[in-house]
């Protein structure tokens, strides 16, 4: 419990809560370290996102998890809490890297909006245009009517991996496959629904899209998302996961009754499950510090040019998803209504770990949580809820 305070006393907290987090600053000038009042805003900032993990630590059953804020004035937080090892106990750190799952989809979308840019991809053309020389590309549901953009926005009526691919990853997780296998997973499939008529999420979408980006630029997908975004951006903490060996990756538990039949998701130092075959479809291992702050670039149109913003921002209705009910999928971007405003986001699985990045533009705040738990029963309530409660927090709301 916390102890009661006089009016006074809660209007100066107030104030000074406010005065921390007004004025935005720009995006090229950083809280100066040796500023008091700067240091002090950001002490606060992160007390408040500490305490807000830790009670829902508290309620919940995962070990342990970092969450990260981005403000508008270029400032960030960084907490963790818990464990990121749990026979070990050892603690989890402001550092520690988890599988991101499904928010890699994001870094995809923008390599492909650069290339839109660049005129070297169409939004509208079809996607045959580009990958139909393939000779498994015939046997696509829909391939003759799918574009890039039902490709992005998840409207193209593609299913999800095949179920032989699928049981081959259960009997043999560390088998090394590539996204082209799961692709060629659902050759021959009926389609969900005729291309462009209705929303239908699967990571097959998206290893098209690597794939296409792959043909148009001649190099790997993930060599020019570091050579066109996470290098010039900064964004030093989020790194491919193309190998079952990634430093600084935390231990995952995926929970004793999962699909794939273990808890602990790595064993000496290697993941059990090997990661090369999601490519597109998520892809890459991060810190939640860079996490929030690549969702507020992405989203403001920081990534590529800010001319497609509108096409990205459009999105197409898509019912319940991590971000919320009544949610939107944009190009690569999740879309909701919240107390504060629209949000922009995504989540992401992949056994063992479980993310969820928010921003919030009206209020100029981006968080991210990133749990090391996919077990069922792991949280108390929805990820979206707890960074809901953070960015209320973190902006004296």
């Amino acid at each position: 419990m916390r102890p009661n305070l006089t009016r006074l006393s809660r209007a100066c907290i107030t104030l000074a809560c406010c005065l921390a987090t007004a004025a935005p600053r720009s995006s090229a000038q950083p809280v100066d370290a040796a500023d008091p009042l700067a240091v002090h805003g950001q002490a606060g900032r992160r007390a408040k996102l500490r305490d807000v993990i830790d009670r829902f630590r508290a309620d919940s059953k995962f070990p342990g998890a970092v969450a990260g804020a981005w403000f508008s004035d270029g400032s960030s937080v960084v907490v963790a809490v818990g464990l990121a090892d749990r026979e070990r106990r050892t603690p989890m750190r402001e550092t520690s890297l988890l599988h991101a799952g499904s928010v890699g989809k994001t870094l995809f979308a923008a390599l492909v909006l650069q290339l839109v840019a660049e005129n070297r991809v169409r939004l509208d053309e079809k996607v045959s245009h580009y990958l139909g020389r393939e000779p498994w590309y015939n046997g696509m549901p829909n391939g003759a009517d799918i574009t890039v953009r039902m490709l992005l926005n998840h409207t193209s009526g593609i299913p999800e991996y095949g179920s032989d691919f699928m049981m081959g990853l259960i009997k043999e997780p560390g088998r090394r496959r590539l996204p082209v296998d799961g692709v060629k997973s659902v050759a021959g499939a009926k389609p969900l629904f005729a291309a462009g008529t209705a929303f239908g999420y699967t990571d097959v979408n998206f290893q098209l899209l690597q794939l296409m980006a792959e043909r148009v630029t001649g190099r790997s997908a993930y060599s020019e998302i570091r050579r066109r975004m996470l290098q010039p951006l900064g964004l030093k903490h989020i790194v491919p996961a193309d190998s079952k060996t990634v430093t600084g990756l935390v231990q995952g538990y995926a929970g004793k009754d999962n699909f794939m039949g273990f808890d602990a998701v790595m064993r000496n130092g290697s993941l059990i499950l090997d990661p090369s075959f999601e490519g597109g479809g998520g892809g890459f291992i991060t810190n939640a510090g860079d996490l929030a702050h690549w969702m507020a670039l992405f989203t403001e149109g920081k990534a590529f040019t800010r001319t497609l913003l509108p096409d990205v921002r459009k999105g197409v209705p898509a019912g319940q998803l991590d971000v919320g009910k009544d949610a939107q999928s944009g190009l690569g971007v999740e879309i909701v209504q919240t107390p504060l405003g629209v949000a922009y986001g995504h989540g992401g699985f992949f056994p063992g770990y479980v993310s969820l990045v928010l921003y919030y533009p009206d209020r100029g705040i981006s968080v991210a949580i990133q749990v090391n738990s996919s077990a069922g029963d792991a949280f108390a309530r929805p990820l979206r809820d707890v960074l809901l409660e953070a960015a209320q927090a973190l902006t004296c709301s």
